[in-house]
């Protein structure tokens, strides 16, 4: 497959990492930044060839697919001249900086016929993928509790940089930018929330626009009751936490561990492989191993003629659901989420 990359910030060095890894599966033909510095760095650190305008990808009829790892307030518009090119799409998280806008670039692949795979690498963790299977194969039981606890580190520094944590770049601050992870993992486990109830604000810890911290309480579609702390005022930072209540035991993921107790006394664990990273004041000190599983599964997925794993649909469902928890942190009443 002939991948070209749009956009070499911060965020580019764990997807590089994994194109190398899959180098044998696909092939970067072109990867592109307005910024010649940038263009540069990359070139020199990972050796893939790069351009200076993003029409040469456009017009490139033998790219087969884009990776858009540009600010969230750019792709929309990125997502939909690459789908009008013809050019299967995989993007990083979020969608875009309002839900309105991230269905409207869903739709915009889905009217060309394009694959949209959502970097939310988090589905990609063993641990979460064990427990997936426990909850399908009823090991566990119907899901009767549901919560998250996202306890991160960012210091002021990391706000001070232009656009950050605002509105008009990201789209809000520590639930779309740093728990969307963990909110559509929680989503793919316990199923669809449909209603949400608590509280949002910013502390004195940060100078920011958007929130930093939020606690809200869940219920689910099927009954079950749960809850949400996220902040990024927590140092230095703690594993990202989920725990389900089942009708046979319980379970809890924290970062890449499993821990399984069930009623008869059996236990399931699974230990981290490696640090989950990303819990300080360094965003990108984590593994790139599931950003390759993403990335392998989506080449999987154009190749085969299916969806990815997290298609633009199911990243909705979290956008919908981060509404509804901003929603009801300002109007201080319980919220409905959009379905």
């Amino acid at each position: 497959m002939r991948i070209a990359v749009i956009g070499l910030g911060m965020a580019v060095t764990p997807h590089a990492k994994a194109l190398l890894d899959l180098a044998d599966r696909v092939k970067v033909v072109h990867a592109f930044s307005p910024s010649p510095a940038r263009r540069a760095a990359f070139a020199a650190r990972f050796g893939f060839p790069v351009c200076d305008r993003i029409e040469t990808i456009l017009e490139d009829a033998s790219v087969d697919a884009v990776m858009v790892l540009t600010p969230a307030n750019t792709h929309g518009e990125i997502a939909r001249r690459c789908a009008e090119a013809g050019k299967h799409v995989l993007l990083e998280k979020p969608l875009e900086v309002s839900t309105e806008r991230a269905e409207a670039l869903v739709a915009a692949c889905r009217a060309a016929g394009v694959r949209l795979g959502v970097v939310l690498q988090h589905r990609f963790r063993p641990s979460g993928q064990r427990l997936a299977g426990l909850l399908a194969d009823g090991t566990l039981g119907a899901v009767h509790g549901a919560s998250a606890t996202i306890r991160l580190w960012r210091p002021q520094g990391y706000y001070d940089e232009p656009g950050r944590g605002t509105m008009a770049r990201d789209g809000g601050g520590v639930l779309i930018s740093q728990g969307i992870h963990t909110l559509d993992l929680l989503l793919s486990l316990a199923g669809p929330v449909t209603e949400v109830a608590g509280f949002v604000t910013t502390t004195p810890v940060h100078r920011m626009e958007t929130e930093d911290m939020v606690c809200a309480a869940l219920r689910y579609a099927g009954g079950a009751l749960g809850s949400i702390e996220a902040t990024t005022a927590a140092y230095p930072g703690f594993l990202e936490r989920i725990d389900l209540t089942c009708t046979h035991g319980t379970a809890t993921v924290a970062g890449t561990a499993l821990d399984v107790r069930l009623h008869d006394g059996s236990t399931i664990e699974l230990t981290h492989e490696g640090s989950p990273g990303g819990t300080g004041a360094d965003p990108m000190d984590f593994p790139h191993d599931y950003h390759r599983a993403v990335l392998a599964d989506f080449v999987e997925a154009v190749t085969e003629g299916r969806d990815p794993r997290v298609t633009g649909e199911e990243a909705l469902r979290v956008h919908r659901l981060i509404d509804a928890l901003i929603a009801c942190g300002m109007t201080g009443g319980p919220v409905r989420v959009a379905q």
